[in-house]
């Protein structure tokens, strides 16, 4: 299974946010929209950092109260691991779990397509294996 099927099951679009917005603002979208992470991008096309939960809960623990109006590019992770819709399922599982990364936007050559998380991956290989032991229990049915 590739990463462009995972994205036919998904909502289309990705939930971007600029890099001179608030990280108030941010927190805001996040709650509203109930994700945990948006890719932040000044075009809504490509990739200038990511933001999740957890670089908000550790730009509360560095800069304190300050943290509300201070701008996403301030928190942002600007070293993007993404990948792309050719990739594998596996691969991918792979990159997340060695990172230790639950998000990876997807690109198109230059050009932001998706957002996959762990969630995504996890149900596609949990689907993945249902099927093959379907299959084992069937073909132990029909040997009997």
């Amino acid at each position: 299974m590739k990463v462009a099927d995972l994205l036919k099951g998904k909502s289309p679009g990705v939930m971007t946010v600029q890099p001179t917005d608030t990280v108030a603002e941010l927190a805001e979208r996040l709650r509203q929209a109930r994700v945990g992470v948006m890719i932040v991008s000044r075009d809504g096309r490509s990739v200038d950092g990511i933001v999740s939960e957890r670089d908000v809960a550790y730009g509360l623990a560095e800069h304190g109260e300050t943290l509300p109006v201070l701008q996403v590019s301030d928190v942002m992770t600007k070293a993007v691991i993404t990948c792309s819709p050719q990739d594998s399922v596996a691969e991918v599982s792979k990159v997340m779990t060695v990172r230790r990364i639950r998000h990876l936007p997807v690109k198109d050559g230059d050009r932001l397509v998706g957002v996959i998380s762990i969630g995504d991956v996890l149900k596609s290989r949990l689907s993945e294996m249902e099927l093959e032991a379907n299959v084992l229990r069937d073909i132990a049915i029909a040997t009997r």
